[in-house]
């Protein structure tokens, strides 16, 4: 019976085919020149002088609506030796496996200051995952009030907001808000492309708290709906303490709406009742 020959008429077109995606894929270039949404206009910049943080472009937005806010870029000042906490926040926007990864540091004074790694959208674009596969989006990192990057997630656009209190002594707070500040850093100087699976706003917490523990690769750091619990399970959550009372005391949705009808300290409200946080 005679051999069927092996047809390689199609291989010529498909090595051409691949041959345009990478071309295409590698014309893509990152920049920081784009007309940007007022909310990741301005780039955080950042200096280290001695025991102290100088930041400018943090954001303290007033935000009525989604839509509707008033822009505000601040100065600000920060202390090294006066940071005392370090919270974890989840904010789900889409089912209980996918989540916003944010981190806000407490100062003794009362201030607190949130970290969050987003995409810098245009200002005619709105957010997809599956574009943020193929370089569509530079990266951006903001500092924000919680009154503005907290409230308008629990608020304005009605998602389900948790916060959860970690577990780190003032030299590993330290190391961390100053990795959050070399990251600043980096990105002032050379625009990064976003990417939904391997630079996204969890992935940086977990490369950013390698510089103080070994921590395992998991699932859940792609799968950020889920990354509170793989905290715990790291000892990095308040001890002794259930994994779902954590969670359900951590829940902030009521405690930030209320805050707006009865205009109480935002930050001191939505922590009510959360394990590990003294009121």
């Amino acid at each position: 019976m005679p051999r069927k020959r092996l047809r390689f008429g199609c291989l010529p077109w498909i090595a051409l085919l691949l041959a345009v995606a990478a071309g295409w894929w590698f014309s893509q270039t990152p920049s920081h020149n784009r007309v940007w949404a007022d909310d990741v206009a301005q780039l955080l910049e950042a200096r280290v002088d001695g025991n102290t943080v100088h930041l400018n472009n943090v954001r303290n937005f007033t935000w009525r609506s989604e839509d509707d806010y008033t822009v505000s870029w601040e100065s600000r000042d920060y202390p090294l030796d006066q940071l005392q906490s370090a919270d974890l926040i989840l904010s789900y926007w889409m089912g209980p496996h996918i989540a916003h990864t944010l981190v806000s540091f407490g100062f003794t004074d009362g201030r607190y200051l949130t970290f969050s790694l987003e995409i810098r959208k245009e200002s005619h674009e709105q957010f997809s995952a599956w574009k943020g596969f193929f370089r569509q989006y530079e990266q951006v990192l903001v500092a924000a009030e919680e009154s503005d990057i907290i409230r308008t997630r629990s608020n304005a656009r009605g998602e389900d907001v948790y916060i959860y209190r970690v577990q780190l002594d003032q030299p590993a707070l330290q190391r961390l808000f100053l990795a959050y500040v070399e990251k600043a850093q980096e990105l002032q100087q050379t625009p990064e492309f976003y990417n939904t699976l391997t630079s996204n706003c969890t992935t940086v917490i977990y490369e950013l708290a390698k510089v103080i523990v070994p921590l395992p690769m998991d699932y859940r750091l792609l799968a950020s709906g889920h990354v509170a619990k793989y905290v715990q399970e790291q000892n990095g959550l308040t001890p002794n303490v259930p994994y779902e009372t954590l969670q359900q005391a951590g829940y902030i949705n009521e405690r930030a709406l209320q805050a707006d009808i009865t205009g109480e300290d935002f930050s001191s409200a939505i922590r009510k009742g959360v394990p590990g946080i003294q009121q």
